[in-house]
């Protein structure tokens, strides 16, 4: 069953990209079909080359670094819908621990990828609504008394989430912790997916290292 349900995800998931890619695609490809105008050549591949180094490693980063937190289902609807680092991966997090879940289980895989689904029709719904009724006047909030409360939203959002975990795992979250506030403070301009995958690394190190211990103080006992 699990199989079944894994091999329908990975197979609707590469449609499903495949399609988001050819749509994306298709629009400038209109553009330059309606208009008879086709850029350069040399102009494509220069613009690429100044944006391969961050966007495309980045890309790669964030697949490597949130894949394993996302599952199979979540990882393509994510990847389709955008906003993961924002809006999906936290979703999906919180979901596993109000559901009791542990990472990398078929109940885990069915229930991140409900939130993330849930958390994509959630977001369209809510922008269309904003668009339609806050267009007018979220300029003058977002300028007004209000401006600071929307500059901190994301870290609003991510120390609340966190702080449960933190608070949980603290022993294996002060490593990674200590370690992407000193890299910020020489490296201030670091992109969030790059310092995420670092500091995953660094994760993944110091709990093996906690793991060892705690194996030689029960042999030890």
């Amino acid at each position: 069953m699990a199989d079944s349900y894994l091999d329908k995800a990975h197979r609707w998931g590469k449609i499903s990209s495949l399609t988001s890619v050819a749509v994306l695609l298709s629009v400038p490809l209109a553009v330059c079909l309606y208009y008879d105008v086709w850029p350069a050549a040399s102009s494509v591949f220069s613009g690429l080359l100044k944006i391969i180094p961050l966007f495309w490693t980045t890309g790669v980063i964030e697949v490597l670094s949130f894949s394993p937190l996302l599952g199979v289902g979540g990882t393509y609807l994510s990847f389709v819908t955008g906003n993961i680092t924002n809006l999906k991966l936290p979703c999906a997090l919180n979901a596993m621990q109000n559901a009791k879940v542990k990472s990398n289980t078929p109940e885990s895989e069915v229930i991140i990828t409900i939130s993330v689904a849930t958390s994509a029709i959630t977001t369209i719904v809510i922008i269309a609504v904003g668009v339609l009724l806050f267009s007018p006047i979220l300029p003058r909030l977002r300028e007004g008394i209000f401006a600071p409360a929307f500059q901190q939203t994301i870290p609003a959002l991510f120390g609340a989430l966190g702080a449960g975990y933190l608070a949980k795992h603290w022993r294996v979250s002060i490593l990674p912790n200590l370690f992407g506030i000193v890299f910020l403070i020489f490296v201030p301009t670091l992109e969030a997916g790059t310092l995420l995958f670092l500091t995953v690394i660094v994760s993944l190190i110091g709990a093996q290292l906690i793991y060892k211990r705690g194996q030689k103080k029960d042999k030890a006992a």
